[in-house]
C-alpha cells in the first residue's frame, strides 16, 4: 500500500474496530495486533484541503495559505466560546452555518481522568474514541457550537477540558461514576447555566439526565510503561510489533505514534 495518510477510521464495538487509511485503501488493523507492522514516509506531503505539494504541514495536514484562510483552521475551533460567527468575523460564514450552527453535545469523558468536552452530534462516538476515553456521558444538547463552548468554559472551572495523552496511553485511568459527577457539576455551575439559558432561551439547551454512560474498550494487548513518541519528520521509518491502538495512536514495542498528526504525509505500508 502507498498513498496519503489519513486519520484512522473507527467503529464502536467491543473492542473498537480500526482501519488504517492510505489514499483510498483501507487496512483492518485489529487483526494485526501482536504482529509486525511497518510503514515509511516517502518525504512527500499534500495539503488535505487543496492537495498542493508542501514541505511542512500546519494544523494536522494543511498548507500555510489554507491554514491562515480557512474557517476550520481558526482559533475558535479550539476555543468555541470565542466563536467568530457569533462575533460577525467568521472567515467563511457558509462554513460556519454548516458546521457551527448545528446541534452540539456537551459531554463528560474519562480518558486520563474526568474531562469536559463538546462535539457535533454527528461525531458521537467518534470524538470519544479519538480522545482515548474509556467512558463518556452526554450531559447537554445545545443549538450551536458557541453555546456549547460557553457551557464547557463554565464546567472547566471545576474539571479539566484536556486529556493527558501520556497518561491515556499508559492506561493510568480508573472507572468514574460520570452520572454522579454530572449532577455535582451542574449544581456547581448553576449560576452560569442560568445566565446562558436567560441569554439564549430554554429551547437552546436541553439537559440529558437519562443518557447512559458509554463504555469503550480499545484493542490493546500491552500498554507501554514508558512513552517514546515516534516522529516521521526525524525518522521516516516506523516499524515494530503492534501492541494496540488507542485514540489515534498506534502502540508499538518501539514507541507510539499519533497517526492524525501526520495526515497528508505519503507513506508506504508493509505487512
Amino acid at each position: 500500500m502507498q498513498g496519503v495518510l489519513k486519520k484512522m477510521q473507527v467503529r464502536l464495538d467491543s473492542p473498537v474496530q480500526y482501519e488504517f487509511i492510505v489514499g483510498e485503501q483501507r487496512l483492518a488493523l485489529n487483526t494485526l495486533i501482536g504482529k509486525p507492522f511497518k510503514f515509511s514516509y516517502t518525504g512527500n506531503i499534500s495539503c488535505v484541503n487543496c492537495s498542493r505539494s508542501i514541505k511542512k504541514s500546519f494544523n494536522q495536514g494543511y498548507c500555510y495559505p489554507c491554514f491562515i484562510s480557512l474557517a476550520e483552521c481558526d482559533m475558535c475551533i479550539m476555543k468555541p466560546e470565542t466563536c467568530h460567527y457569533a462575533a460577525g468575523t467568521c472567515r467563511d460564514s457558509a462554513w460556519g452555518e454548516e458546521f457551527c450552527l448545528k446541534p452540539h453535545t456537551v459531554y463528560l469523558a474519562n480518558s486520563s481522568g474526568i474531562k469536559v468536552g463538546i462535539t457535533r452530534q454527528t461525531q458521537i462516538p467518534t470524538r470519544w474514541i479519538d480522545q482515548g476515553a474509556i467512558q463518556a456521558l452526554p450531559i447537554f444538547r445545545v443549538q450551536s457550537r458557541y453555546i456549547s463552548g460557553l457551557i464547557e468554559v463554565a464546567i472547566a472551572n471545576h474539571v479539566s477540558d484536556k486529556t493527558s495523552w501520556q497518561q491515556m496511553l499508559k492506561n493510568h485511568v480508573q472507572p468514574i461514576d460520570l452520572a454522579e459527577k454530572r449532577d455535582l457539576l451542574i449544581k456547581l455551575c448553576e449560576p452560569e447555566l442560568n445566565e446562558i439559558v436567560q441569554r439564549f432561551g430554554l429551547s437552546a439547551i436541553t439537559f440529558l439526565p437519562e443518557e447512559p454512560i458509554v463504555g469503550i474498550q480499545f484493542p490493546v494487548d500491552h500498554y507501554p510503561v514508558k512513552i517514546k513518541s515516534l516522529n516521521l519528520d526525524k525518522d521516516p521509518e516506523v516499524q515494530g510489533i503492534l501492541h494496540g491502538i488507542k485514540g489515534q495512536y498506534l502502540l508499538l514495542d518501539t514507541g507510539v505514534i499519533n497517526i492524525r498528526k501526520y495526515t497528508g504525509y505519503e507513506v508506504k505500508v508493509s505487512i
